[in-house]
C-alpha cells in the first residue's frame, strides 16, 4: 500500500455513487443521480478543483468526502484505508484529519459565541488543549496564520462584528484548528466581493505551499479555479467528464462543456469557446431520468447519433489529462446541432 509519506493520495473517492429516493409523486420509486462513478484523489500539498453548474454533483461529493453523508455505492479512502466510521469516537479522528469549510460563514458560525470559543471548541475536543493560558496562545496563532491581525481586534469579537471576508477567515482558522491533513472547501469565496475573494484565494494558496496540505476546492468558476489550483475536475449531471492540470484543461479544453464553461466566464478579450450556436443550448438534465448515452449530449454542439445512446469512455487526451466524449474516440467528423 502506497502512504501518503510514498507521495500517495491522502485521500480519495474511488467510484462514488450518491442516488437520493424520490418518495412521493407520479414518479416515487425512482432515484436522483447524484453522483455516479466518480474516482477522485487530493495530495498532500495540492488542490484539486471541481467545477460545474448548480446542481452537478460539487457539493454532494463534498458531503461524503466529510462523511457528512454515506454513499450509495463506492468508498472513500484515507491515508488508503477505506472509512468506515462505526463509532463517535472513529468521527472525531476523522474530522480531526478532514475539515468541510462551508460557502457561508455567518451560517456556519454560531452568532451566540465570540471567535475565541469558536476556536477554543475545536481545541479542546480534538487537541485536548484546555489550560488557559495554552487556549489563548494557540487561538491568536490562529488568527495570525488567516491574517486576522492584530489578534486582540479580533478574539473576542462576534460573527456578525466581522466582514464577510473575516468570518471566512475566522472558518478557515476553525478547520485549520484540529491540524487536518485535508481541507474541503465549498464555494468558499462564492459571497464575498471581489477583493475579499483575491485575499481568501491567497489564503489557501500559501497555506497549500507552507502546510502541505490537501485541498478540494469546489466552485462553478473555472476562471478562479484555474487561478489557484494544480488539477481541475469538470462535472456535469453527476458526472466527472473532464480532468487535468489546470492550464491545459482551461487554455485548451477537450471537452464541449468544459468550453461552455470557460466560454460562459467573463473575459471581454477571449474569442467565443464553442462554434456551435450558444444561445441555445437549454437546461441541465433531470437528474430523476437522466438522458441516454452522453448526458450532455442534449446540449452539446457537436451531438453525433451514437452519443444519444452510448455512454462515451475515458480517454486519454495527454499527460495527466483526460476526457469522456465521443469526440475524442471517432473519426467522423462531428455535426453542428440543428436548432429550429
Amino acid at each position: 500500500m502506497t502512504s501518503v509519506a510514498d507521495g500517495g493520495p491522502v485521500l480519495e473517492a474511488a467510484g462514488l455513487t450518491v442516488h437520493y429516493p424520490v418518495h412521493r409523486g407520479p414518479i416515487g420509486g425512482r432515484v436522483v443521480h447524484a453522483l455516479d462513478d466518480v474516482t477522485l484523489t487530493l495530495h498532500p500539498g495540492r488542490i484539486v478543483a471541481v467545477v460545474g453548474e448548480s446542481g452537478s454533483g460539487k457539493s454532494t461529493l463534498a458531503r461524503v468526502l466529510a462523511m457528512a453523508q454515506q454513499p450509495t455505492a463506492g468508498s472513500v479512502r484515507l491515508s488508503g484505508q477505506e472509512v468506515r466510521l462505526r463509532s463517535r469516537r472513529a468521527r472525531r479522528e476523522y474530522a480531526s484529519r478532514v475539515q468541510l469549510v462551508l460557502q457561508d460563514p455567518f451560517s456556519s458560525l454560531n452568532p451566540l459565541h465570540r471567535v475565541r470559543y469558536l476556536l477554543a471548541r475545536p481545541l479542546a475536543l480534538h487537541a485536548g488543549v484546555r489550560a488557559e493560558a495554552e487556549l489563548d496562545r494557540r487561538i491568536r496563532g490562529l488568527l495570525e496564520r488567516v491574517a486576522l491581525t492584530p489578534a486582540e481586534r479580533f478574539i473576542d469579537a462576534y460573527p456578525h462584528e466581522l466582514s464577510g471576508g473575516q468570518r471566512q477567515r475566522v472558518a478557515i482558522a476553525r478547520a485549520l484548528a484540529v491540524r487536518p491533513d485535508v481541507i474541503l472547501g465549498d464555494e468558499l469565496v462564492s459571497m464575498l466581493d471581489v477583493s475579499m475573494r483575491l485575499e481568501i484565494l491567497n489564503l489557501l494558496s500559501g497555506l497549500r505551499d507552507e502546510e502541505r496540505l490537501a485541498m478540494l476546492y469546489i466552485t462553478h468558476d473555472i476562471a478562479a479555479a484555474r487561478y489557484f489550483t494544480d488539477e481541475i475536475a469538470v462535472m456535469y449531471a453527476g458526472e466527472i467528464v473532464e480532468y487535468g492540470p489546470s492550464e491545459p484543461v482551461t487554455q485548451a479544453p477537450a471537452h464541449p462543456y468544459t468550453k461552455l464553461l470557460i466560454g460562459s466566464s467573463p473575459d471581454p478579450g477571449r474569442e467565443p469557446a464553442l462554434d456551435g450556436d450558444d444561445d441555445d443550448l437549454g437546461e441541465p438534465p433531470d437528474l430523476v431520468a437522466p438522458p441516454a448515452g452522453c448526458r450532455f449530449h442534449p446540449r452539446c454542439p457537436f451531438v453525433m447519433a451514437h452519443c444519444r445512446v452510448s455512454a462515451p469512455p475515458r480517454v486519454d487526451v495527454d499527460a495527466g489529462r483526460w476526457a469522456r466524449c465521443w469526440l475524442l474516440v471517432d473519426e467522423v467528423e462531428p455535426t453542428p446541432r440543428q436548432t429550429t
